[in-house]
């Protein structure tokens, strides 16, 4: 595709990011692939290893969902030479006091973080300096709170009400998700993945296009259950309304006794009924889930046969839960079992977040001249 259309094909792009990303469903397991560098997104474009430092002027900005992107002119060698710089979603960025106006267009920036792969012009960041001006990130000078622990104040009572007095205890009101956080890369158990033939074909067919995480369609469970993001909960009575905040994902937990009905319809967060099985130990279960990953690194989830139970595991202050789901599903031979935690913390930011835009996903595919082929096999 010849560049001298790429303002033309962006513009029209933009216009309909927002239908497609409404309109597409995500059939994730049929579209198309190219050769497959890595299975995540981040390790299809990235060295984990290789360690770099650039410095350059910013000529371009976008601070919005799913990742934070800056463009920088770089004087190398080489000459002058366009750097694509890629940072985390503008929630984590932020809950690092790292906002909008941090990194400006016309900033002089000094930037480290992991090149990306095969001698491509981009650069993971993970802190720098701007001229002038302090650090951030990994650079910054504020010291950053360890994830693994605990910070609530056990003589405050963190819940915003508890309807259902058959409940155990309020489990209402804002939790850290990022309390014994993992990468959620490869991060399942058993090792390694157990597949079937099936299912390794998919993994194996699967490129970074195929993320619908990318182009901004919801990710759904099993995916929320594995991110950090901070998790807002409302006691309704006969259900817990669960808000995944990085998404703006409402969930319901039914809690009224009923079993999962055969007719329900499938959505990207499924149907889920749950019940306590003892004073600190809620079971969910949930089925009725749309096809598409387990995570981002392409392992697939058939949808129609999957099924996940989550257990959640409350210390004996109310403060900190140990969290474990397992996925049974008809591309593996054995379950799969994902495990994380949530503790209470003063201060969380449970308030709605930033939309997201997939304009870069559309940017990229059109940079790697797989845009026609997408809107080929994506027709509508």
């Amino acid at each position: 595709m010849p560049k001298r259309r790429y303002s033309t094909l962006l513009g029209f792009i933009t216009q309909l990011c927002s239908e497609i990303a409404l309109f597409f469903l995500p059939l994730v397991l049929v579209g198309f692939s190219q050769p497959t560098l890595a299975h995540h997104s981040f390790a299809a474009e990235f060295d984990a290893d290789t360690q770099g430092e650039l410095s350059g002027l910013v000529t371009q900005v976008k601070f919005s969902n799913p990742h934070v992107r800056y463009w920088i002119q770089v004087q190398d060698h080489e000459g002058e030479q366009e750097w694509e710089i890629q940072a985390a979603s503008v929630t984590s960025l932020r809950a690092q006091g790292w906002t909008e106006n941090t990194i400006k267009v016309g900033d002089t920036v000094h930037l480290k973080g992991q090149l990306g792969r095969g001698g491509a012009k981009k650069l993971f960041i993970r802190g720098g300096v701007v001229e002038g001006g302090a650090g951030f990130g990994a650079e910054s000078s504020v010291a950053r709170r360890d994830p693994h622990l605990v910070y609530a104040d056990p003589n405050k009572e963190y819940g915003r009400g508890q309807v259902n007095q058959d409940h155990p205890f309020d489990i209402s009101g804002a939790w850290r998700n990022s309390y014994k956080f993992r990468v959620t890369v490869d991060d399942f158990e058993p090792k390694p993945t157990p597949f079937t033939e099936e299912g390794r074909r998919l993994s194996k067919s699967y490129t970074k296009y195929d993320d619908s995480a990318l182009r901004c369609i919801a990710i759904g469970l099993p995916r929320l259950f594995g991110n950090p993001y901070n998790l807002d909960i409302y006691d309704a009575g006969d259900h817990y309304l669960f808000l995944y905040v990085e998404h703006n994902s409402p969930r319901r937990i039914w809690m009224d006794g009923r079993v999962i009905p055969d007719d329900a319809r499938a959505t990207s967060n499924g149907y889920s009924v749950g019940h306590w099985e003892s004073e600190r130990i809620l079971v969910v279960e949930t089925s009725h889930l749309l096809a598409g990953w387990l995570d981002g690194s392409g392992l697939p989830m058939s949808g129609e046969g999957t099924r996940t139970i989550e257990r959640y595991v409350f210390s004996e202050d109310k403060l900190s839960v140990d969290r474990t789901m397992t996925i049974h599903d008809p591309y593996y031979t054995q379950p799969l079992v994902r495990t994380r935690g949530m503790a209470r913390e003063d201060g969380l930011d449970v308030s709605e977040q930033e939309s997201c835009d997939p304009t870069t996903y559309y940017r990229d595919l059109f940079e790697a001249d797989l845009i026609e082929k997408y809107l080929e096999a994506n027709a509508y």
